[in-house]
């Protein structure tokens, strides 16, 4: 049976608008190969069918000749030769459908229809923001990490590679209080189930959340068990549900993490990747939900305001971006972009994305629900979001908390956490 991304059905009845929708993500997929390729699997199942009906028409026939006591050799050599047929179709057919999959997986999700189109982050759509940007400063976040002994660029890269970094003293107290201090506001306040997963999974796992194999490249693969560090726990946190059938009233089912991240980032050459802007390590917390249908759209504006509570609560400037066709990422139908400000830096950074991936990354893994017990089986829905990526606003927070003085100041709803009120 092919596994599929899209439905099938949906590709043949809509080829024209699969392929826009490829065109307008910046993506490639051969449709029309795919179309090809199903018409053949659909012509083998054809064979294959009325070869096994003649066979049973036969079969009998056979069995008619030799109660009777008459030559059914000629027959008997026909049904040999059937046999043979339905077994070298059925090879034919495993390699269609291998070859199916692998065009299937490679296209991306469809669109919503609210989503802009647009070809990069030039296109994307400011919502809303919220606060107000301090003014620009003649350091940044490196600069102040240092002469803070905070955090150790140098030592990471002696010890890993660039992209790696100590967090030292304060600055690894101030790391930790960031993680617990989102965690309690997503459980307490917001209703999630908190989630520790391996940190580590196969490649069912990358394959059901559209890792794979589109971004294979850029993670950190362990080839003797073809296991992957996880690019996020998103992959674990929906996975968790992978070939279950969800009772249809836990749905809507929220659950939260904290995981390190990794991320070789093969494709980001030539970017801005100085400091904490782009790292292969990064703490984060992550949110995910597995919804109804009917319930996702309602629950991204939700999971989104989740996410924009932890900037508020840090008093951290942000606006919230609706991302162009161009700039939403593989799986995602929607996805808005939280970005805070830094006067260092003097640019807005992106701290946070919430997706819907509609029944996308459901249909990969196989996350079923019944609306009731005589209905059929329908996909769910899933969703994530950070809630937050702490690298960025670690940035942010030594920024925008400069004091005069050259110490930074310690965001409230932290201290409890730190134990410390200024760095």
């Amino acid at each position: 049976m092919v596994v599929i991304m899209l439905d099938l059905k949906f590709i043949r009845e809509n080829a024209e608008k699969v392929i826009t929708n490829t065109h307008n993500k910046n993506e490639k997929a051969d449709i029309d190969t795919i179309l090809a390729t199903d018409l053949k699997r659909r012509e083998i199942i054809q064979e294959v069918d009325e070869l096994k009906n003649k066979r049973n028409v036969v079969s009998k026939e056979i069995a008619m000749l030799k109660k009777n006591k008459e030559d059914a050799t000629e027959k008997i050599s026909s049904m040999k030769e059937v046999s043979e047929r339905i077994k070298a179709l059925d090879e034919e057919m495993r390699h269609v459908e291998e070859y199916l999959k692998d065009k299937l997986m490679r296209v991306p999700n469809m669109l919503h229809e609210s989503v802009p189109v647009g070809k990069s982050e030039n296109d994307n759509i400011e919502i809303r923001s919220w606060g107000e940007k301090n003014a620009d400063i003649d350091t940044d976040h490196i600069e102040i990490a240092k002469r803070l002994g905070i955090i150790d660029f140098e030592r990471g890269a002696k010890v890993t590679g660039s992209g790696f970094a100590f967090y030292v003293g304060k600055g690894a107290a101030l790391e930790r209080a960031l993680i617990n201090f989102m965690l309690d506001l997503h459980i307490n306040k917001h209703g999630y189930t908190e989630i520790i997963p391996p940190f580590v999974v196969n490649r069912e796992s990358m394959n059901g959340t559209g890792q794979l194999p589109k971004m294979e490249e850029d993670m950190y693969h362990a080839t003797e068990d073809d296991v992957f560090l996880i690019p996020t726990s998103e992959v674990p946190l929906t996975n968790f549900h992978a070939g279950d059938m969800i009772k249809p009233e836990e749905l809507t089912k929220k659950f939260c993490a904290y995981s390190p991240c990794f991320r070789r980032e093969a494709g980001s050459y030539g970017k801005e990747v100085h400091g904490f802007l782009r790292v292969h390590q990064f703490n984060k917390v992550e949110m995910v939900k597995f919804t109804k249908p009917e319930d996702s759209w309602n629950e991204l504006e939700a999971l989104t305001n989740d996410a924009e509570e932890v900037l508020k609560e840090l008093g951290l400037p942000y606006r919230v971006l609706l991302l162009c066709s161009g700039d939403t990422s593989f799986g995602s139908a929607k996805t808005y972009d939280l970005e805070v400000w830094t006067p260092g830096e003097k640019k807005w950074l992106e701290v946070s994305s919430c997706s819907n991936f509609e029944s996308f990354q459901a249909r990969r893994a196989n996350i079923r629900f019944k609306p009731d017990p005589k209905s059929k089986p329908e996909f769910v829905h899933t969703l994530n979001g950070s809630g937050v990526a702490t690298s960025r606003i670690m940035v942010a927070i030594l920024e925008n908390n400069l004091q005069e003085d050259g110490r930074v100041e310690i965001p409230d709803v932290l201290k409890k956490y730190c134990g410390f009120d200024f760095i």
